[in-house]
């Protein structure tokens, strides 16, 4: 299917691609920088509040952070498709999958950087 030529023209579509974009690199990179593959005791990955103040905490590796870079680029590719496919119906379904990914990029970036936070 081939993508509407006013796809690209239209100014909030382009102004929420950017936003995602933006946002996905800049949750990448804070990731990568913040990552150090060597800490023997791994990261804070988890906290279940019903298991208590001391055993509530779980930790893991650096895989896990990784997983994060990868569902930020999945979150952005996806939802740049979705809203390509929907324009020609919908121009304003299309600004709302955009904004979800915003939101859903945004929440990740945060929840990413709180795990990274707590050493």
């Amino acid at each position: 299917m081939p993508i509407p030529k006013k796809y690209f023209h239209d100014r909030i579509v382009l102004l929420l691609l950017s936003m995602n974009a933006f946002l996905a690199i800049l949750g990448t990179i804070a990731i990568l920088l913040r990552i150090d593959t060597s800490r023997p005791e791994g990261y804070i990955i988890q906290y279940r509040s019903n298991l208590g103040l001391l055993s509530g905490f779980k930790s893991g590796n650096a895989t896990t952070f990784i997983s994060f870079i990868v569902f930020e680029i999945l979150v952005f590719v996806f939802h740049t498709i979705l809203s390509m496919r929907v324009y020609h119906i919908r121009r304003h379904f299309s600004i709302v999958i955009l904004g979800m990914g915003s939101l859903l990029l945004a929440l990740a970036f945060i929840v990413s950087n709180a795990l990274l936070g707590m050493r």
